[in-house]
């Protein structure tokens, strides 16, 4: 055993698989170690994998050999006493599946094991203690996610320092199966919430070939309900992508639509931030450019909130408490574009009707496209973009919704001098219920494009849009 050395972190050449050198101080009397130090282990490369429960395996005698089982969960193993041969094979489903690597722990050394990692060990002396943290409670459901290989596999023909034949090892254990029936364990899913909407639709468009997806409506999962959020099985996601929301900017302002704004865009949010903070689960969240008011030419994500009326409250409030969670990207947008209702396609109707429309023409900023939105979503996951904010639209120069529209009526063969503009306040007299509007709605885009995604120019997406609504 090596006393006092650096603390240091070895990859393997299995993924994710690392092996710790421990410090461990030592006189006369016997040894002192930090098994397991959060702030210093996750600075050398730990991830901040949330242990919940610590078990120990005390083995009597040297040849005791354990294995090789793969949980669904992540654990950190250390020797507390003795010395092992330990093994580790990949059986997760992909390239890796099969690989084998093998180190001996004493008290000086440790190995992070990922989700899905086989694990076994053989003891080289006698009363060695083998402790392990993992991230998950162990449950009978759980373990029939388990998968296990037989410690005699021919195929990863591991060299066991005492031979099987004299090693103490359990009947079970004996009767694993090979390598070639080894059912891999399957990655953790992404869930997309609201994948009836329009970002929905373009996220599940852009994932179609993906098996590691799963899709709730609002009808499978609704984030208004609590006991719906509570009573689902979070345990298989990695990510959550809630493109659910109260979006009823009007309606918001009414008692009825008031309290539904914010069950969804609050209290369901919570919750979601809840859960994704228990699991370690990483929570993509859609906000708006309703949690600003407008008065800034453009808007950064470190802006303060200044919202207008109840929906920019709601998102406001929804931004704040995801910004808890560890893992989480708020992803702002503004005037989003895709499948069903929309004011492209409004416009495109109107036009073919022959109806000359009055448009609001003091509220600016930019569209963004669901496709082109989705496309950032995916871009800051698989590149793992550091944790935040940003603001997602598509570029090119601001606009007013008018400005917008005629562009719409020219494409569609009108005269853009059809559409005549006019300001939010005289649009909205009269009416009943309305909903204060952000005059300004441009969100700068320089953060989203120092991570290398930037969306194409909108009046490129635009053309593309509504000739495809014409075709």
């Amino acid at each position: 055993m090596r006393m006092s050395q650096a603390l240091t972190a070895s990859e393997t050449t299995i993924p994710g698989l690392t092996v710790f050198e421990l410090p461990v101080h030592g006189d006369s009397r016997g040894w002192f170690k930090e098994n397991w130090q959060r702030e210093k282990m996750i600075a050398a490369g730990l991830p901040d994998f949330g242990p919940v429960q610590n078990n120990i395996s005390f083995n009597a005698t040297a040849g005791t050999t354990r294995g090789i089982h793969a949980e669904p969960w992540d654990k950190f193993i250390s020797v507390a006493t003795g010395r092992i041969f330990g093994a580790w094979v990949d059986l997760r489903r992909g390239p890796n599946f099969g690989r084998v690597f093998t180190t001996e722990l004493d008290a000086s050394r440790a190995i992070f094991v990922p989700r899905g990692v086989g694990n076994a060990f053989q003891t080289l002396e006698d009363h060695t203690a083998y402790t392990y943290l993992v991230n998950d409670h162990w449950s009978a459901d759980a373990q029939k996610q388990y998968a296990f290989l037989n410690l005699a596999d021919e195929t990863t023909n591991i060299s066991w320092p005492i031979p099987l034949t004299r090693a103490e090892l359990s009947e079970k254990d004996r009767e694993h199966p090979r390598l070639a029936d080894v059912a891999p364990i399957e990655a953790k899913k992404m869930l997309i919430l609201g994948a009836g909407g329009q970002l929905g639709e373009a996220l599940t468009n852009a994932l179609a070939d993906s098996s590691t997806v799963e899709l709730a409506t609002r009808a499978q999962l609704d984030i208004s309900r609590i006991e719906s959020i509570d009573a689902f099985d979070w345990s298989k996601f990695s990510t959550i992508i809630n493109a659910a929301a109260y979006t009823a900017v009007d309606a918001a302002e009414t008692r009825e639509g008031r309290a539904d704004a914010w069950a969804a865009n609050v209290s369901g949010v919570a919750a979601l931030a809840r859960v994704a903070t228990e699991h370690r689960i990483t929570l993509v969240h859609v906000s708006s450019d309703y949690v600003f008011d407008g008065s800034r030419e453009v808007h950064e994500e470190c802006e303060p909130f200044t919202p207008l009326g109840v929906y920019g409250q709601t998102k406001a409030a929804g931004d704040a408490v995801v910004a808890t969670v560890p893992k989480h990207y708020i992803v702002r947008t503004s005037w989003v574009v895709g499948v069903g209702a929309n004011f492209i396609r409004t416009m495109v109707q109107l036009a073919e009707k022959g109806i000359s429309p009055s448009v609001v023409n003091d509220q600016v900023g930019r569209l963004t496209f669901a496709e082109d939105l989705a496309a950032a979503i995916l871009h800051l996951l698989q590149s793992n973009a550091s944790f935040g904010t940003y603001n997602v639209t598509n570029s090119g120069e601001p606009q007013s919704w008018a400005d917008i529209a005629s562009k719409v009526f020219e494409m569609c063969g009108r005269n853009p001098g059809d559409v005549s503009g006019i300001s939010t306040l005289d649009y909205f007299a009269g009416k009943p219920t309305s909903a204060p509007r952000p005059l300004n709605s441009t969100l700068d885009l320089s953060k989203i494009a120092s991570s290398g995604f930037m969306a194409p120019d909108m009046a490129l997406r635009l053309n593309e849009y509504v000739s495809a609504l014409r075709s």
